[in-house]
């Protein structure tokens, strides 16, 4: 079968990062197997890894030309990859091709991650039947495959049947969902060998191949990731699964302008970008005193929101019914999804900008945005959006959460030439969050005065660019206590839902 990659771009490395593929001269099963084991558990949700058979490497970096596979090796891996998988507890069956690159064959393993880790193999063949097998787990540890030791292993335990939500079957969903075109449209924009098959296969077979699809033989269900990126309408299967960009000129919110982006993820994220570019980037050009060249400055440098909006559309929980938001006002954009990041990023790291995240809330959204060449490799976001900022002579962004890790904003500035005089040499400072209660005082007083009224136009009463999960907390918090109530209880998801003080009744 055909691997929904470009076989060049992979061996190269250019859309998946050097500790996600492994190179081997020849057929070697015993050191292969820890490799399939090991990106299997995908201990830090990167999405698996290839191993790539019949390419050599130094130092990481594949070697020219390559040696290619002897038919003999060739009939070796069809006949003993899937006997030597079957040793692997639970059963776990990685993906092959055998393909040309460079004029010779070579043979390339998918191994996505698990969704029935931890997994474990032998350590050793032995070479008599009666032989004990000893069985171990193996893990990922930057590009070395490595036994793990008692802490890793119980690390493993922890994250048993813990598969990242983009990697889950979805239940309310068919087949049908998935949309033929825009995966033959995808497979043709990264160059994958699957694109010619997929004009006249049957949709789920070649979804199949590009696991989109889980489930019993008997009821196959689509993948969630498979929804966000090849149905029409992804929002229709998680709430406000878009991108909204505010354009407010003025605090007043006088010739406010709202532009909703929805489809496939990689669309919505283009199109976003593009509008941004054409309507809300401005750009300056002016002398320098004993410079002959111009200097020419953008309010905000391109690449910088680029960089943040994509990794805001990655790193997303989908399960949280909000969108991102992209706030353009006159000193700064803000760009905000939900949750925050994890608990590894400290308060200091988000202050000296150094946010390395060491495992992927979404591993499947990462690996098709990167052959969309839509997002770079791992943890170089914020590094590029800090380049881009200090090359615009803009002052630094500022990266914002709470102690609740509830939310995540990236604020970048307004180059000072732009701003008014006397919005001048003045840094954009963090907000000064609400306290919860706060937020619950303000909910009561506003439907006090108001009346009923729904959720989104609560919360923009109350300043809010969209619904944050403080305020749906909040919101949820005054409905235990009886302060609120919903007018549908029996339909949460009614288009009609208001919220109002409770009526005594």
């Amino acid at each position: 079968m055909s691997l929904p990659v470009n076989i060049t771009e992979l061996i190269q490395q250019r859309v998946v990062e050097s500790a996600r593929v492994e190179y081997k001269r020849d057929w070697n099963p015993e050191p292969i197997l820890h490799s399939v084991c090991a990106f299997a558990n995908d201990i830090d949700n990167w999405g698996g890894g290839y191993i790539i058979i019949g390419v050599e490497e130094e130092n990481g970096i594949p070697k020219h030309p390559v040696p290619g596979l002897a038919k003999p090796s060739i009939a070796r891996i069809n006949k003993e990859l899937l006997q030597k998988c079957n040793l692997l507890e639970p059963r776990y069956l990685p993906l092959l091709e055998i393909t040309t690159y460079e004029g010779k064959e070579i043979a390339i393993i998918w191994c996505p991650g698990g969704d029935a880790r931890p997994y474990k193999c032998p350590v050793s063949f032995p070479s008599e039947k009666s032989a004990k097998w000893e069985k171990a787990y193996y893990i990922r540890k930057m590009a070395n495959t490595i036994r793990a030791n008692s802490h890793e292993e119980q690390e493993l335990f922890m994250l048993a049947n813990n598969v990242p939500f983009d990697d889950r079957v979805n239940m309310t969903a068919t087949v049908a969902d998935l949309k033929s075109s825009l995966i033959s449209e995808f497979l043709h924009s990264v160059g994958s060998n699957l694109y010619e098959q997929s004009l006249h296969r049957p949709v789920q077979d070649v979804a199949m191949d590009m696991r989109l699809i889980g489930g019993t033989k008997e009821n196959r269900k689509p993948l969630n990731v498979g929804l966000m990126f090849f149905n029409e309408r992804p929002d229709f299967f998680f709430p406000y699964a878009r991108i909204e960009v505010v354009d407010k000129p003025d605090p007043t919110g006088k010739n406010i302008t709202e532009k909703y982006f929805t489809g496939p993820l990689d669309r919505q994220l283009k199109d976003a970008l593009s509008y941004i570019q054409n309507y809300i980037l401005k750009s300056r050009t002016r002398k320098v005193s004993g410079q002959a060249e111009a200097v020419r400055v953008f309010n905000i440098p391109f690449v910088a929101i680029e960089e943040a909006l994509s990794n805001a559309i990655f790193h997303k929980s989908y399960q949280i019914g909000e969108p991102v938001t992209v706030t353009m006002t006159a000193d700064k954009m803000e760009i905000l999804n939900l949750p925050g990041p994890d608990r590894t990023i400290s308060n200091d790291d988000l202050k000296q900008c150094r946010l390395i995240s060491r495992r992927y809330r979404n591993r499947r959204i990462g690996d098709f945005l990167k052959e969309l060449k839509l997002i770079e490799g791992r943890n170089t976001g914020i590094p590029a959006i800090l380049k881009a900022m200090r090359d615009n002579g803009s002052e630094m962004p500022i990266f914002e959460t709470d102690d609740e890790r509830t939310f995540f904003s990236i604020t970048l500035p307004i180059h000072n030439a732009f701003l008014s005089k006397n919005r001048k040499k003045k840094s954009v400072q963090p907000k000064t969050r609400r306290s919860f209660a706060e937020v619950k005082s303000l909910i009561l007083e506003r439907l006090m005065s108001k009346g009923e009224m729904s959720a989104s136009e609560l919360s923009r009463q109350l300043g809010y660019a969209q619904v944050t999960a403080t305020f749906s907390k909040a919101v949820n918090q005054l409905i235990e206590e009886r302060k609120l109530e919903r007018s549908h209880p029996e339909k949460l998801s009614s288009r009609s839902q208001r919220l109002r003080l409770t009526i005594t009744r």
